[in-house]
């Protein structure tokens, strides 16, 4: 399926970018799915599939003549990257990145806060305070960390609303001397992304041990062990967006194959189901709070919702690869 999707692009890529396009490709590969696993129904090889489907439905001049669609138009001006402009969408993607890995940050830090107002009370710490008053306390700091992260991801987006047209990685082009330069720095930032990398998994790793430490310390103390947990997991998270920010930035300059359609679509699909799993984690997160009084315990929703995005992310990256 990779070789149709790619001979595709490679059809389209000289033609005109237009919504009428755009649709008469997405009616071809539909089409030509449809072919190729049908033929793979009858027995026939994966190159015979292929072969016979780009045979069958290949001809896009005869397609284009019979709709009456422009085979040649005016082709969209390349933009040529200045130095000074590379150097700004770093920086923009570098303040973008901090920004959205802060973001996180507050979400996790925040329930790790709740969880520990709540056990203060529980210790006694908290006088004159009832419990609803503390949950209350720990409960308004997490909305309040909440609503800064939902802030700083709106940001980062204005951030880098002006660089669309890189991530797209059609409309510009670099001169071969800066083209050198940014792989030269990329190859010399591969030892700090994979060190940034290492300490985040190691983290994730270990964080574990803050609840064992102390549960062996103090039955009673075992939710200290969770806030320290989840602290631990927002730096690891935090290494992970900015240093994977700055490579992505890297990639997309030098447009490397991670940006490819099949990689975008990949990303756009775990990005979907990332929008629906983040939130809905939150939601059961205050509903058994709430409801039913499980802060002791509940906490444990958002490893459970990284383990499934992980999950997600792996097996759907290795069925479109199968595909």
């Amino acid at each position: 399926m990779n070789s149709i999707i790619n001979y595709l692009d490679n059809v389209f890529a000289s033609l005109p970018k237009t919504s009428e396009m755009e649709k008469l490709k997405q009616e071809m590969l539909s089409n030509m799915e449809d072919k190729y696993y049908e033929l793979k129904e009858e027995g026939k090889t994966e190159n015979e599939a292929i072969g016979i489907v780009i045979s069958e439905f290949g001809n896009i001049d005869e397609l284009l003549s019979e709709l009456d669609l422009p085979l040649n138009e005016e082709k969209p001006q390349v933009h040529q990257l200045s130095e000074e402009e590379v150097d700004t969408f770093f920086q923009q993607t570098s303040k973008a990145m901090k920004s959205i890995g802060i973001g996180v940050m507050l979400c996790l830090l925040g329930s790790s806060l709740l969880v520990f107002f709540i056990q203060l009370f529980e210790q006694g710490f908290l006088y004159g305070i009832t419990e609803n008053t503390a949950t209350l306390i720990g409960v308004a700091q997490l909305l309040l960390f909440i609503a800064i992260a939902v802030s700083l991801f709106i940001y980062s987006g204005q951030l880098l609303e002006k660089y669309k047209y890189i991530e797209k990685g059609a409309n510009f082009k670099l001169l071969i001397h800066l083209q050198k330069k940014i792989q030269m720095e990329k190859e010399a930032y591969q030892p700090i992304f994979f060190r940034s990398l290492i300490i985040g998994v190691a983290l994730c790793i270990l964080s574990p041990l803050a609840l064992l430490v102390t549960i062996a310390i103090n039955d009673q103390a075992v939710n200290y062990g969770v806030c320290i947990l989840l602290v631990l997991i927002a730096i690891a998270v935090y290494l992970f967006i900015v240093s994977g920010g700055k490579k992505d930035a890297y990639d997309k300059l030098l447009k490397e194959e991670s940006h490819s359609f099949e990689k975008k679509h990949e990303d756009k699909v775990i990005g979907a189901f990332a929008a629906i799993i983040w939130p809905l984690a939150v939601a059961i997160f205050l509903i058994t709070g709430f409801v039913y009084g499980n802060w002791h315990i509940n906490w444990i929703i958002f490893p459970i919702s990284g383990l499934l995005m992980a999950m997600f992310s792996g097996a759907y990256s290795i069925l479109k690869k199968e595909g």
